[in-house]
């Protein structure tokens, strides 16, 4: 494994005009391309190794990342929004991704570990857990990416409940709107539970003297006595408050509800505007929620989504994505804007969305093996050269790295019930 280090040979120091950017990556399988697992450099035969994942969270570490987050799901991926497909020629089957970022957490020094959470069929208490647990091997590094599901064939898998089928639009748009609305609200509980539980033991509430016997202040482990509409957790948890206190969440959102939920909730918030006007009007509108939500004077980080082709001529990088589409038979389409292109060209549009309010961006590398490395080695020293990234890691937990503060334990001082 490679040790992280700066990339570039002669530093350069960050100006005072100059606004520095948090980088992440977002992993998925072989890359975001649908045909990128068919490239001379993708490894199919073991993406459901850990070695190959380890390699991934390696190479973003050693360009400096501040995280890296791994797509998760709960039913096989698919071509169609709300239900599977049959297509053998795309990449099928994953790993779990909390389970990934804890495999390679101890292989790891200094970026952050973000795995994806499915929070509509999973109880809170099984993830609080679970970060809490990535938050201590990792020594502080963990964070969660929380997501909804509105797919019935993946309430099928658990036979609890069941999810109606969300309407695409017409007459029907406003149903779907309220389903989907529904699970955001119960995505917003998910967080508030997982974040009492994580509070729900003091920092120093393991004593571990062995003189005396005792191992913990049981005064110092606290029910959370949570009832809402969703949820009714009582707690404690079972394991101790995480390194971090609170593990960083974050959320994707493209619209209203979904912006309400990153307003009230999250640390950060990945979204996809596709020009600067864009970019603008959503960081005021998740401001406003923020505000709304009582929330003004904490720190929220706005990040944008961009898929991106990374290429040493913006020929060959178009070239590429063209060979990959007719692979894949179709032309790929995003939710969040594909840029095609140099990495002096990614560095210039991202300055621009950075100045329209963006505090960050999370990179999906159309193709892992190409375009990850291509961030790292090519992307990273020109930001470097413009004085706007980090030459060396500056922190050693994953709140440090985005300016965080850690928060204090809302239960610290109140007697035990």
């Amino acid at each position: 494994m490679r040790e992280p280090c700066p990339i570039r040979k002669e530093p350069s120091p960050v100006s005072s005009s100059a606004v520095p950017l948090h980088l992440a990556v977002a992993l998925d399988g072989a890359g975001w391309h649908p045909a990128a697992w068919r490239e001379p450099v993708a490894r199919p035969r073991e993406l459901l190794s850990a070695d190959y994942w380890l390699d991934l969270v390696t190479e973003a570490e050693h360009g400096l990342l501040d995280f890296v987050t791994i797509e998760d799901g709960l039913g096989l991926q698919s071509s169609h929004p709300t239900g599977p497909d049959d297509r053998t020629d795309q990449v099928r089957g994953r790993l779990d991704a909390v389970l990934i970022a804890a495999r390679v957490a101890p292989r790891t020094r200094h970026i952050g570990l973000v795995p994806t959470a499915v929070v509509t069929h999973t109880e809170p208490f099984h993830i609080s857990k679970a970060i809490a647990t990535l938050d201590h091997v990792s020594s502080g590094r963990a964070g969660v990416r929380v997501q909804i599901t509105a797919r019935p064939h993946e309430a099928a898998h658990f036979g609890r409940r069941t999810v109606a089928p969300v309407p695409a639009g017409g007459d029907d748009a406003a149903a779907g709107e309220q389903v989907v609305g529904e699970l955001l609200d119960e995505a917003a509980d998910h967080v508030e539970v997982l974040r009492r539980l994580w509070d729900s033991w003091e920092d120093d509430a393991e004593i571990r003297d062995a003189a005396t016997g005792r191992f913990v202040d049981r005064e110092k482990l606290h029910h959370i006595d949570f009832e809402g509409e969703y949820f009714r957790v009582r707690g404690p948890s079972i394991t101790p408050r995480p390194p971090q206190g609170q593990p960083v969440v974050s959320a994707l959102a493209h619209a209203g509800a979904p912006f309400r939920l990153v307003a009230r909730s999250a640390d950060i918030g990945y979204v996809t505007p596709h020009d600067g006007a864009q970019a603008r009007a959503v960081v005021a509108r998740i401001r406003a929620e923020q505000a709304a939500s009582g929330r003004a004077d904490d720190t929220l980080h706005v990040f944008g989504d961009l898929v991106v082709f990374l290429d040493d001529d913006p020929g060959a990088a178009a070239a590429r994505r063209d060979r990959l589409d007719s692979l894949a038979g179709d032309p790929y389409t995003s939710d969040a804007r594909i840029f095609t292109g140099t990495a002096e060209e990614l560095a210039d549009l991202l300055q621009e969305l950075a100045s329209a309010g963006l505090s960050g961006f999370r990179l999906r590398p159309a193709v892992a093996g190409h375009d990850l490395p291509a961030i790292t080695r090519r992307l990273v020293p020109e930001l470097q050269r413009r004085g706007v990234f980090r030459e060396s890691y500056e922190a050693g937990t994953l709140r440090g790295l985005l300016g965080l503060a850690r928060p204090a334990n809302r239960y610290a001082g109140a007697s035990t019930t």
